[in-house]
């Protein structure tokens, strides 16, 4: 049976590390807060106390953790997955950081023989829970190829999208047109709700022009119904948009759009809406206080 350590059990990691569970791979887990392990452990996992442990004796590590400053400290720390890690294990890396980020792993795990892939996914829970995850890939073709397996366990799609950093470039590009789009619903939402039109029509609409897409039949039953229970954080999809504005200005790009966007979502998260739901930006919006 393979081995395979997952670090990091958020509303995600613990869905999709409970797919490669009933998977059939045996699982060593870390999770900052340990108490998150429980329903894993009494599935059979074995919980361990530090990344390194977790990665000890793993052919593959799968890490889901918040941002760049979880990240280094979960691969690169003391206790991290590469001071533990055995040549040739694979990991995969599903979290959101910046690409420089992803390439920095990348060499000190090639220190150690190891192949790092950045794999971030498009999805939120629901999707994790559902294995319909999609893997956005960057890194080297053999370890993509040996990590197939791990990756049909938790979603329905992996590509290669080239070298090392190419996933976590992808995916801060994906998560700029998501948060975009969710800012933009949220803006013409309370325009169409101020103008009294009838809600279930004016999702009917919007759904079936030409900006329907699932972002707009998600997120404005949510708004609709003040309903923002976090299917992604609000404080996380600001935090995306940001390492975007760094990543266009480590390449030379103008990114206006992406500045307004953030700005919306900061003041969001700094009203106290950041562990919300991304959809709360319609809060935002419309000066509402969120229920409870």
């Amino acid at each position: 049976m393979t081995t395979i350590a997952f670090i990091g059990l958020g509303a995600m990691g613990a869905a999709m590390a409970a797919n490669l569970q009933a998977g059939g791979f045996a699982l060593r887990v870390w999770n900052r807060s340990p108490a998150r392990a429980a329903p894993l452990r009494d599935a059979g996992a074995t919980v361990c106390a530090t990344p390194a442990e977790a990665a000890r004796g793993a052919a593959f590590v799968v890490s889901m953790v918040a941002d760049d400053a979880a990240t280094r400290a979960v691969m690169l720390g003391g206790d991290g997955v590469l001071a533990a890690a055995a040549p040739g294990t694979v990991i995969v890396d599903s979290s959101t950081n910046t690409p420089a980020m992803a390439r920095e792993v990348a060499r000190a795990a090639a220190d150690r023989h190891c192949s790092y892939l950045d794999a971030p996914v498009s999805g939120s829970i629901a999707q994790a829970k559902g294995r319909e995850l999609v893997f956005m890939v960057g890194g080297d073709a053999g370890a993509f190829e040996r990590a197939q397996p791990v990756f049909a366990a938790m979603g329905r799609m992996a590509r290669r999208m080239g070298d090392c950093g190419s996933g976590a470039t992808i995916k801060l590009v994906n998560n700029m047109l998501s948060g975009t789009t969710s800012a933009a619903i949220a803006e013409a939402l309370s325009v169409a709700e101020a103008s009294g039109l009838d809600p279930a029509l004016t999702l009917e609409i919007l759904a079936e022009g030409a900006a329907g897409s699932r972002l707009v039949k998600t997120k404005i039953p949510k708004m609709l119904g003040r309903d923002f229970a976090p299917q992604f954080q609000l404080e996380l999809m600001e935090k995306d948009v940001r390492y975007f504005q760094a990543l266009a200005q480590e390449v030379d790009r103008p990114a206006p759009i992406a500045a307004l966007v953030r700005s919306q979502y900061q003041a969001a998260r700094r009203a106290g809406l950041g562990k919300l739901d991304v959809a709360a930006v319609f809060l935002q919006v419309t000066g509402e206080k969120p229920k409870g």
